[in-house]
Order: C-alpha cells, then sequence, then structure tokens
C-alpha cells in the first residue's frame, strides 16, 4: 500500500466510535472520509465534529466513498455484520473487540477474510500500554527468569450488552489476550462465576495452567467501579523476578528477586499521551497502518479475537460441568499463510 495519504471510514459514532474517529483524524497520513452509524442524528453529529461524511447506510458509504481502510466500533453484539460485509467488499479493516459472540460466527469473518487475503485486525490496544510494553520487554530480555504465576484483575460496573457472559467475552477477553501474550498458551482452565446481582455471570474468577507450566489466575467483574483505586492489576512473577502493571497506564513495576530496590515507571509530568488511556489506541494504530502500508500482517491479527473467545468458552464450560476443561492450541490461519 503505497497510498501517501489513506481514505478511511468509521462504522459506529458511539463513545468508541468517536474515539476511533478522533485517532484517525488526527493524523497527517489520513483523510477521515465518512462516519457510518445506524442512528442518523448520531452520525451527523460526529461527522460535524470531525469533519466527515455521514451515512446511515454501510452499503451506500462504499459505493460513494471507496475507502482504503475501515474501523469498525459499534455496539458489541452488532458487529458481525458491517464486519462481514467489508470484508465481503474486500476492504481492509480494523474491528473492536470482541470479535464475536460465537466461534461460528468468528470463523466465518476469518475464513472470508482469509480468501480474500485481507488485512484484518483487532483492537487489543492493552498491549500497547506503555506499562505493557515494558512488562513485556521484561520478559522477552529473561530478567524474570522462568515464569512461575501470572494474575490478572480488571473490575467495573454494568454493561449494557444482553449476554450473561458479556464480562467474560466483551471485557475479560483483554485478559486472556494479555495473559497468552506475556506468557504463552494457556492449557487448561477452571472456573467460578456468580450471578448474585442478577444481571447474568458478572464477576468471574479463572484459574489457569500455562503450557510452559507456569499458572496463573483471572478475576473479572461487573459488580464493581472504575473509581476505585488500582481498578486493574496485572502481575507477572518469575523466579529471578516481578513486574507489576497498575491500571493499565498508570504505573509499571519491576523487581528483582530478593531485592529491596524496585524499578518504576509512570508518565512525566509533561507526558499527557502515555497516561491517557484512551491514547493507547494511537499508539496501536501507528503499528496498525504502518503494517498495512508495508504489505504486512496485523500487529495484532483478528485471529487473537478468535483465540480470546476460544478461551472464554473454554472457561464457560468448565464452569458449567464443574471441571477443568483442556484447551487445544488452536492458531487460526493468518490472512497471508491462507493466500
Amino acid at each position: 500500500m503505497a497510498k501517501s495519504t489513506l481514505r478511511v471510514a468509521v462504522i459506529g459514532a458511539g463513545r468508541w466510535g468517536g474515539e476511533h474517529a478522533r485517532a484517525f483524524s488526527e493524523r497527517q497520513d489520513v483523510e477521515l472520509c465518512a462516519l457510518v452509524d445506524i442512528d442518523p442524528r448520531a452520525a451527523e453529529r460526529r461527522a460535524r465534529e470531525f469533519r466527515a461524511r455521514p451515512y446511515v447506510d454501510l452499503h451506500d458509504m462504499l459505493r460513494a466513498e471507496k475507502p482504503d481502510f475501515a474501523s469498525v466500533a459499534v455496539s458489541n453484539m452488532a458487529q458481525f455484520s458491517p464486519t462481514l460485509e467489508l470484508i465481503r467488499a474486500g476492504v481492509p479493516l480494523l474491528v473492536e473487540k470482541p470479535l464475536a459472540f460465537s466461534l461460528d460466527d468468528a470463523d466465518v469473518l476469518l475464513d472470508e477474510a482469509a480468501r480474500r487475503a485481507l488485512f484484518f485486525a483487532i483492537d487489543f490496544n492493552h498491549r500497547y500500554a506503555r506499562p505493557v510494553m515494558l512488562a513485556r520487554e521484561a520478559i522477552r530480555s529473561g530478567r524474570l527468569g522462568d515464569l512461575v504465576f501470572a494474575t490478572w484483575r480488571f473490575g467495573g460496573e454494568h454493561s449494557a450488552t444482553e449476554h450473561p457472559h458479556a464480562n467474560l467475552i466483551e471485557t475479560q477477553c483483554h485478559g486472556l489476550d494479555m495473559l497468552e501474550y506475556l506468557c504463552g498458551p494457556i492449557e487448561s482452565v477452571a472456573a467460578e462465576m456468580t450471578e448474585m446481582t442478577g444481571r447474568g455471570l458478572t464477576t468471574i474468577v479463572l484459574s489457569l495452567k500455562f503450557a510452559s507450566g507456569a499458572v496463573g489466575s483471572l478475576v473479572g467483574s461487573y459488580d464493581s467501579s472504575y473509581q476505585y483505586s488500582n481498578v486493574h492489576l496485572l502481575e507477572v512473577n518469575g523466579t529471578d523476578g516481578h513486574v507489576l502493571v497498575e491500571d493499565t497506564v498508570r504505573r509499571f513495576t519491576y523487581q528483582r528477586k530478593g531485592s529491596e530496590h524496585r524499578e518504576v515507571w509512570e508518565a512525566g509530568y509533561f507526558n499527557d499521551v502515555d497516561r491517557a488511556f484512551r491514547r493507547i489506541l494511537d499508539s496501536h494504530l501507528d503499528a496498525v497502518l504502518a503494517a498495512f502500508r508495508r504489505d504486512e500482517e496485523p500487529p495484532v491479527h483478528a485471529s487473537a479475537g478468535r483465540r480470546a473467545l476460544a478461551l472464554a468458552f473454554a472457561a464457560i464450560q468448565a464452569y458449567e460441568s464443574g471441571r477443568r476443561t483442556m484447551i487445544p492450541p488452536e492458531p487460526h490461519p493468518s490472512t497471508k499463510s491462507a493466500a
């Protein structure tokens, strides 16, 4: 892809669709040409805000604009249809998580994209937070030694998604992806869940075993509050050291085993970019569009969304059966390898 300026369409005019529109509109190498939403007032409002053209019909937008790239950020359970339409129209794209709410739907999207050798990325943007990048670097460089355990905890308020496992599928997919990204494949899971608030299985606890022999835990809740301190904690412990990520973007800490000294990263006084959660989308877009222009695989291929969904359904099976569930390593073919 050699074009100096990419014409990009954003599908979705809600809160996170607005973030996608903002991030694309601020780029010098992008023309945000269109904003699509089924609500005409929302489409018009966002289009005015970011100097794009509003559409309520995706087909009409594709015919009129012929975008080089598209970004899908609609409500969680409404993603399948517009994503499939974009893929069948041959438009390279980035989609928000979750990829889908069923493995069959995820496979349709991935297979249709693979058949067209189409660039197909998913926004697991947590990977691009500075503390997470520092944790990844510490692990890869061997500063932790052999990994022994990892924990992920993330709690917030109730979601509007009408699905009993919304918390696990649409929010804790970040944790499932992150734990494998840092620690390698998860090979089995046991689960406990509660619906004591009457809004679905809104708080979950997973016990994980990694293929490496390490163990892990995941605690996720919609019965908490984003206003609490340490809403999010990610901890990885090895034989030689330990890393801690607090609130995704707030703080990274490394400590060598046996040492009372800690190395700490926090954003400096003028560093508003790295301390802002929404700005990690911008960092991900830097990598996404660079890979797209070089005709490379996405930095986070949509198949990672399928993998997180498979892990979620394994956890559901473990909870419903009351038994630990084994998880086969089932990487989905990438678009390029399937071409």
